[in-house]
């Protein structure tokens, strides 16, 4: 044996190199078989394991769930409502230009997924992690449910999905505000007076013991004029004089007791539609209407609403102001006066009237009610033109007469328009939101708005739903009227807003963001020239040259040169700050917004003046 090794060992060290190669190679490839039977014997062994299969089947349905997940995530950003699209542009570290073409938010949500569209206009260091996006994306799943089962009862009772956990401060439940605001907006059943001064907002809705809602009913007594309107906020002094009892006043008036009564007369009127008359002078218009009925102890009734009459305004409020806000009286009335109309004594006896008897000169610049006496006479000066304030002018009486028929009107928002200002802000404000939940979140703590039983605490439902959502403030509306108003006004160029802007922020250092309301698409141009204010905007298509307003909105159609408008000016209206042309009537209306929604000590910074002061 020992010389039969040694002939072997002497072979192999006789062999050439490439057969020892070669039959090296043959003795790695039968160890590599060998090795593969012996670990396809184990793995065999080890795959009928059950804790083996249990981790092979969840590493699968990880990668499902990713796969899904990173699909979402990558899917939100540009909202798609019927004609509604509203986009998100990011201009730096927390600056974004949020834009919306503000459409019909009533019909079905196009697209559940919501597409992100982001255009940079620098280097952005705003980086969206995974968790904000996937908060992001469920605020926008239950928004869109909320608009496209607007008219479906669920469980809760209140027409939507189940609010999402934790809560979008910057959403209203639109379809609860309006049922609580119809309660408000009527006669308790005593018939004597709304209740005003029993509970706010929700609390209303608060189940008592029959013990304690006896009681209550018991104690509580109402009292003629000291009871003041819920849509108003602020003391006297933070709006224009008498405002909370004016608007009590016109409310009553609006709303008698029984329309039935022979006493009672009406003014039925259409809104103007009259070619070249813009959304701002048919409010105007109406206010003056207004002022008319008053003066002559009618009640005022709209009738034919030109811009409503569209897709978006469905059923009984198509073509009617109460598409977009809540009638200007009872329904009881509206009927009385629609079925006066077909009498001919009702005519004879003067009972009823209509905008035609009425000349323009009566209905532009007819009497101011004096039923209040002269209220504009101590209007505080709070509106600055080229640095100086401006304590009186020529056309007081007017510009106090027209806040508070304009804040009459709109003193509660409809549903649809409750949503439509609901997509704009979480379109505008939804990312920051988001971001602002999430670094506000502990760990050490449990962040569920429910108590036992999966049931919502109640001070979330009743106390705190009251609060208006959620804006970052301070927030400086700015509205640039360009255009064809050069023909009744000096137009500024955005520049000059811009100034009065950088003025309010050097006293108020924190002021960053801007609502930019403007037809001009040159004014939105230059907005990226100021990398360090945040700007939001709608995109809809904007002027480029001149052209007349009535031809620009013709081009957008009736629902949308409508619809974001007046998102424009209900955001102006709640804004922290106003910079506008009170050569404008919109500027004008804005301002009688803001100066009867407590807003008064926040100021004007105007461009120019009224060309009748």
């Amino acid at each position: 044996m020992a010389n039969s090794a040694k002939e072997d060992l002497e072979a192999q060290n006789n062999q050439k190199p490439l057969d020892r190669v070669v039959s090296h190679r043959n003795f790695t490839i039968k160890n590599q078989k060998s090795l593969e039977r012996v670990v396809s014997q184990r793995a065999f062994q080890m795959s009928n394991s059950y804790p083996c299969q249990l981790c092979v089947l969840g590493f699968l349905c990880g990668v499902c769930i990713t796969t899904v997940f990173l699909a979402a995530v990558t899917s939100f950003g540009t909202l798609e409502f019927g004609s509604l699209s509203i986009s998100t542009f990011p201009a730096g570290p927390l600056s974004s230009n949020f834009g919306s073409r503000v459409g019909d938010v009533a019909q079905k949500v196009s697209t559940l997924d919501v597409e992100k569209k982001v255009y940079s206009e620098k280097n952005s260091e705003l980086t969206i992690d995974e968790r904000v996006s996937f908060m992001y994306s469920s605020w926008s799943t239950f928004l869109n449910k909320s608009i496209e089962d607007l008219e479906l009862l669920n469980s809760n009772g209140l027409g939507l999905p189940n609010p999402p956990n934790p809560k979008a401060p910057h959403l209203e439940n639109c379809k609860l505000n309006a049922e609580v605001n119809q309660q408000l907006d009527k006669r308790m059943e005593n018939e004597l007076l709304p209740p005003w001064t029993i509970w706010k907002g929700t609390l209303q809705n608060y189940l008592l013991s029959s013990a304690e809602e006896q009681l209550r009913n018991y104690n509580y007594r109402p009292i003629p004029g000291a009871s003041y309107p819920p849509w108003i906020t602020g003391s006297d002094e933070e709006n224009y004089p008498l405002t909370r009892k004016v608007q009590s006043d016109i409310w009553f008036r609006q709303h008698p007791s029984n329309c039935s009564d022979p006493s009672v007369k009406f003014l039925v009127a259409d809104w103007e539609r009259l070619p070249g008359f813009g959304i701002g002078a048919q409010f105007a218009g109406m206010c003056g209407l207004l002022a008319i009925a008053i003066n002559e102890r009618r009640v005022l009734v709209t009738n034919y609403y030109n811009r409503a009459d569209h897709d978006g305004c469905r059923g009984s409020s198509r073509s009617s102001w109460s598409c977009y806000f809540f009638p200007e009286t009872s329904q009881e009335c509206r009927d009385r006066a629609f079925q006066l109309m077909k009498e001919k004594k009702a005519w004879e006896k003067g009972m009823i009237t209509t905008k035609e008897n009425y000349t323009s000169k009566d209905i532009w610049t007819g009497r101011i009610p004096r039923v209040w006496g002269y209220p504009w006479s101590y209007m505080q000066p709070t509106t600055e033109i080229n640095g100086s304030l401006v304590s009186h002018h020529r056309k007081m009486d007017r510009r106090w007469w027209r806040a508070q028929a304009i804040r009459y009107l709109m003193r509660f928002k409809s549903e649809y328009t409750c949503n439509l200002l609901n997509v704009a802000r979480h379109a505008a404000f939804g990312l920051e939101a988001a971001k602002l939940v999430l670094s506000s979140r502990s760990e050490n703590y449990s962040t569920s708005t429910f108590v036992s039983d999966g049931h919502r605490a109640d001070i979330e439902d009743f106390v705190w739903s009251n609060h208006k959502p959620w804006m970052p403030r301070p927030l400086l509306s700015m509205h640039v009227r360009m255009g064809d108003k050069a023909c009744e006004m000096k137009v500024v160029e955005f520049e000059e807003y811009m100034r009065l802007a950088h003025r309010i922020r050097n006293r108020f250092p924190h002021l960053n963001s801007i609502w930019l309301s403007t037809e001009m698409q040159e004014v939105v141009d230059k907005s990226r020239s100021y990398p360090h204010w945040k700007f939001y905007y709608t995109n809809v298509t904007r002027q480029v040259g001149n052209m007349t307003m009535a031809t620009y909105e013709a081009s957008l159609g009736r629902q949308i040169s409508t619809n974001y408008p007046l998102v424009n000016f209900l955001m102006a209206a709640e804004s922290d700050f106003f910079i506008g042309a009170l050569g404008s009537t919109w500027c004008f209306l804005i301002d009688g917004m803001r100066n009867t929604g407590g807003k008064v000590m926040a100021g004007y910074l105007s461009v120019n003046k009224d060309r009748f002061w």
